[in-house]
């Protein structure tokens, strides 16, 4: 009553109709979004990792040091993928290296300086 019988569309030249046009214009947004994609978020992402692991491998004594949980102090001792860090007259800490945060130079000025 409500239903009406539906019919199936047939196509003119067959295999035509499914390589055509109609495909390029269906991936084009899959592939605009993945340009998007690698331009905003994946490209940034490996720079700031080289930025990091650049810095992490310049950390020297002497040097102040910020870990990713907080801690800062000032770097006594460098290993392979450690550092010793003093916190406080007399407190030092191991810490691994990848969890450095930031690493100020010796002898760097203040801001407001």
């Amino acid at each position: 009553m409500f239903l009406s019988p539906a019919f199936a569309a047939t196509a003119q030249d067959g295999a035509a109709a499914t390589t055509g046009p109609g495909f390029l214009v269906s991936i084009f947004p899959l592939v605009l979004i993945f340009i998007i994609f690698y331009f905003l978020l994946i490209r940034p992402q490996q720079k700031r990792m080289k930025a990091h692991q650049a810095m992490v491998m310049d950390v020297k004594p002497r040097d102040t040091a910020i870990t990713s949980g907080g801690l800062i102090g000032k770097v006594t001792k460098v290993e392979d993928n450690e550092i010793e860090m003093e916190i406080a007259q007399g407190v030092k800490v191991r810490v691994v290296k990848s969890l450095l945060s930031d690493v100020r130079p010796h002898g760097a000025k203040a801001a407001n300086d």
